[in-house]
């Protein structure tokens, strides 16, 4: 991973985990939601893989995320 890889996975780390605990939100609870396992949703937390752009809007949704700045300068797949 590249220097700027890591840069933008750790701005994505920080909003996912900042709005998702404010939400009240688990990573299991998310991973639920998401239908995902729990280790995937770690991952785009920790920034070692970016969701899917139809995992990423179901992360707005779920979260009631009206802003686009969650996935600021991060590259979906």
């Amino acid at each position: 991973m590249s220097a700027e890889q890591t840069k933008r996975g750790g701005k994505m780390r920080t909003k996912l985990i900042e709005i998702r605990t404010k939400k009240g939100y688990t990573q299991e609870q998310m991973a639920n939601e998401l239908n995902i396992a729990r280790t995937t949703y770690t991952g785009y937390e920790k920034g070692n893989v970016a969701p899917s752009l139809e995992v990423a809007l179901n992360i707005k949704r779920i979260l009631n995320y009206k802003k686009d700045d969650i996935f600021l300068n991060v590259n979906v797949s």
